[in-house]
């Protein structure tokens, strides 16, 4: 059982019993994980655990019929349940909470059954009804049953199933038998009710002597035999799915009486296997029952041939009553079998491969009786000749034919072109699904590889390749299960390759892994990002709203012309994206998808503050079917979640680099105020610092490694399922060791890099209101003129004019600071970036501890190389184990 069945179906028990609050389901679920054992339920402790069950209950009956009922329906995991009963028999307090529980519910229920009732009054009745026109009413109410008690449903039935097989199969409706085969009972075999066939004066029986009575029961039976009333003996009316029953002239002779007795269950079997047949061979029934059928009707043909034989002896006078005895036996256990099946596979509404469950468990328990063992082998041979037809198309050619919804693997309607747009489209899961019900038993062990090998299959088909299994051998039914592993491996192995090849080869995935998506999402392509940036930093700068998507689009094209890029041939699949939320935003909608919290996300605003263009900023890729079932939407999503969060570390570094050169101009002027524009100096290396160790880490000690791992794992893929897990648990791991799957720590990184950017444009207009640069380049150029080479005296003027200038602007960079208070706005951005920056190293520490991140604790060693913070996060961290409510002492 998968973890996820147990989940649903531990939450599913908390419902049903009305648990709430508590240590919630997460802690049931890891028990049942941890001390579950395997457990093959025998028929020694299945009877032993009924026998307890049995003694236990008020009401023993019931159970051990309640139980026989399902037994008979073949329900899957009954022995398995009833031992689990029969152990919770024996926990005395489990049972006094289960009791407790149960009388809880049922008080509940009758509390809002008479709170219901209140709004409702029983009309009185206006008239009476006699005693008489009671007991016709009666009678007419009983003929309506016994007449029409099997028609009706069965009409219903099938109506039912041929609506849903034509919903399925909307442009090709199914074969329907004319009506007149149902409307004329005479064609059904067996016994008409009501109606009296014989034409001849019937004398009573107890007025003939022995040897006569004798004859004239012989030639009853053998029209009982074949469905047929006789004078003596006639059957009764059937009520729901019982049995056949008949009724016998009182005035029989005691000793013929019994041996009549002993004759009539077959003509009942008979009855049974009869309807069974007429019914299953309706088209709504499906391909395996009617195979079913059929093969019961030969068996059934062979019958009457030995019933015609036994004629030909009556009327020569041959055929006594114990004549017949001895020749009806060897045919009395092969149509009391043949009953069987036709009742359980009846009373279990058993379809398709439910019905070959049931065929195949019959096989195993008559094994020691031989006879029986190969009828039930004959049947079940003849029963999945169609199933396994469709089985062969599938495994073998990944084709689906299935008008009757009868095989173990369904079919859902889903565009493969969603696969591409939505982030949690399961296209790949849920176009093809394992039916539980419709597994053969023999095939269950093989389910998972049968519904794998025709969706590999499947793809290749739908990219327009005919696909064959060269290996195709006939499924035959066997006892032997090995026979049926061999040929599907086989089979699976093929599908696996050839889906494989195709994807690596022919569609070259690991070309548009490693050559597209890793150089533009991952930032793998250093010149390319260069010439893009230092074309698009202007036009990003923009609001999100202000931004041409068109000019961007060009840019992004120049930029990989212009580049190294230029060589790649999936480039033109490179789009842009404009997000309409921030990162965190984006992490928040991903993480609640499927969750309570999903709609109330999804529903908000995008974000209360207009984004830059370098905040919604993001690349897009254009992939194609079947490669979107690998790089589909939550993949790509990830990749934009990564690229978004390097992306900005760049353009926070680019902006502080630009700080920097700044910086160095100013430096030739000697300002008063040099502690404060040191401080300012001081603080923008520490950024730095910071913004490229954080980049150093993401890109080369987490993405290169697991990159690396990735494509060893591509190679040694056998299968593209393995292919799936590997490219997931590669985006995962990159995901959760860059912070992106912890909101908090991402909020904290965010502040750090809003404190930065904030930083380097307030020194950006400090360095702007100097006007160094246009002051300079002014002076520089006035000697760009047509006048030739300045004079000595036009130099010594041009000098004297550069002294000036450095002094004025030196008096006018001190008296902006003295005014505008830069000194303590520089302390503040310090102050900012230095909580901001130990309160992401604390967190570091406590993740990578807790929830062993290792990883992590390399982001600490490069931003505290020098131990600079270390003192500082000690006191935080015992500061932190002071608040900290004290352990209960131990006991």
């Amino acid at each position: 059982m998968s973890e996820f069945r147990i989940h649903h179906d531990v939450n599913e028990l908390l419902s049903l019993l009305r648990v709430h609050g508590g240590e919630g389901a997460e802690v049931y679920i890891e028990l049942l994980q941890k001390n579950r054992t395997p457990y093959v339920t025998t028929n020694v402790s299945a009877h032993s655990a009924k026998v307890k069950i049995a003694e236990f209950s008020r009401t023993p009956e019931d159970f051990l019929k309640k139980y026989d009922e399902l037994k008979s329906k073949n329900t899957r995991h009954l022995d398995s349940l009833v031992y689990l009963l029969s152990k919770l028999t024996e926990d005395k307090e489990t049972l006094h909470y289960l009791q407790q529980n149960a009388k809880e519910r049922a008080e509940l229920a009758a509390n809002t059954a008479t709170s219901s009732s209140t709004n409702f009054s029983i009309p009185s009745s206006t008239s009476k009804m006699s005693l008489q026109e009671l007991e016709e009413l009666r009678k007419q109410l009983g003929s309506v049953t016994a007449n029409s008690s099997a028609q009706q449903p069965l009409e219903l039935t099938r109506k039912i199933l041929r609506d849903k097989q034509n919903k399925k199969n909307s442009g090709q409706p199914i074969p329907v038998f004319p009506s007149w085969v149902y409307e004329r009972p005479a064609l059904i075999g067996d016994f008409l009710i009501g109606t009296s066939l014989s034409t001849d004066t019937t004398v009573p029986i107890g007025t003939l002597p022995l040897a006569s009575q004798e004859s004239m029961i012989v030639e009853d039976l053998l029209y009982v035999l074949i469905g047929v009333d006789g004078r003596y003996i006639t059957a009764q009316a059937l009520v729901g799915r019982q049995n056949r029953a008949f009724s016998l002239d009182p005035n029989l002779d005691l000793s013929i009486k019994e041996l009549v007795t002993r004759i009539l269950p077959v003509a009942a079997s008979y009855s049974a296997v009869t309807r069974f047949i007429e019914e299953k061979s309706s088209f709504e029934y499906g391909q395996v029952n009617h195979a079913l059928a059929a093969a019961m009707r030969t068996l059934i043909k062979e019958y009457m041939i030995l019933i015609t034989q036994l004629e030909h002896l009556q009327r020569q006078g041959l055929l006594s009553l114990q004549k017949l005895w001895f020749y009806i036996q060897p045919t009395m256990r092969t149509l009391e079998i043949l009953a069987s099946l036709a009742t359980s596979v009846d009373k279990g509404e058993c379809m398709g491969g439910s019905t070959l469950s049931l065929l195949h468990d019959k096989t195993f328990n008559y094994t020691g009786d031989s006879q029986a063992q190969e009828l039930c082998l004959y049947l079940t041979k003849a029963a999945s000749v169609p199933y396994f037809e469709i089985l062969e198309k599938w495994i073998y050619r990944g084709i689906i034919n299935d008008p009757y919804s009868e095989f173990m693997v369904e079919e859902h309607e889903l565009q493969k072109e969603k696969i591409q747009e939505d982030y949690n489209d399961k296209y790949w899961d849920q176009r093809y699904t394992v039916v539980q019900q419709q597994i053969p038993s023999f095939l269950q062990k093989m389910a998972d590889k049968i519904l794998s090998t025709g969706k590999y299959l499947n793809v290749v088909r739908e990219c327009g390749r005919d696909v064959t299994c060269p290996v195709a051998k006939e499924v035959i039914y066997t006892l032997k299960e090995r026979a049926y592993v061999e040929q599907i491996e086989k089979a699976y192995n093929y599908a696996s390759k050839v889906l494989l090849d195709f994807l690596m080869e022919e569609k070259e995935l690991v070309a548009h892994l490693s050559r597209s998506i890793k150089h533009y999402f991952l930032m793998d392509q250093g010149d390319f990002f260069v010439h893009f940036m230092d074309l698009t930093e202007e036009e990003l700068k923009k609001p999100v709203d202000d931004i041409i998507t068109t000019r961007l689009e060009a840019l992004l094209e120049l930029a990989l012309r212009m580049s190294t890029a230029n060589t790649d041939p999936f480039k033109d699949d490179l789009k842009i994206d404009l997000m309409p939320h921030d990162l965190i935003t984006q992490l928040l909608r991903v993480l609640a998808i499927e969750t309570k919290q999903e709609k109330a996300i999804i529903s908000a605003d995008p974000t209360e503050l207009t984004l830059s263009g370098l905040e919604a900023f993001s690349f897009d890729y254009i992939v194609k079917w079947p490669l979107s079932l690998i790089i589909n939407r939550k993949a790509l999503t990830r990749y934009q979640m990564l690229f978004r969060h390097m992306f900005y570390c760049k353009h926070v570094e680019r902006q502080l680099c630009n700080v920097w050169i700044s910086n160095k101009t100013a430096k030739q002027f000697s300002l008063h105020s040099a502690k404060w524009f040191a401080g300012a100096f001081t603080l923008r290396q520490r950024m730095l610092n910071f913004v490229q160790n954080i980049q150093y880490y993401m890109m080369f000690e987490v993405m290169e490694p697991t990159w690396h791992i990735l494509e060893k794992n591509l190679k040694l893929a056998s299968n593209i399922d393995d292919v799936l897990s590997h490219h997931t648990s590669f985006l995962d791991n990159c995901l959760k060791d860059c912070m992106l799957t912890n909101p908090e720590l991402l909020k904290i990184f965010s502040k750090l890099m809003s404190v930065c950017v904030m930083f380097t444009n307030c020194m950006q207009r400090f360095t702007q209101s100097m006007k160094l640069d246009s002051e300079m380049e002014r002076l520089t150029l006035e000697h760009g003129t047509m006048l030739g080479p300045p004079t000595e005296e036009e130099r010594a003027e041009e000098a004297a004019k550069k002294k000036l200038t450095n002094k004025l602007l030196a008096e006018h960079a001190d008296s902006l600071h003295l005014t505008s208070g830069f000194e303590a706005t520089i302390n503040k951005f310090d102050s900012n970036f230095s909580t901001h920056l130990l309160d992401l190293l604390d967190k570091l520490s406590v993740y990578s501890t807790n929830d062993c991140e290792h990883s992590m604790l390399n982001i600490i060693y490069r931003l505290d190389f020098n131990g600079f913070y270390t003192e500082r996060l000690e006191h935080m961290s015992a500061e932190r184990s002071q608040q900290a409510p004290p352990l209960p002492p131990r006991l």
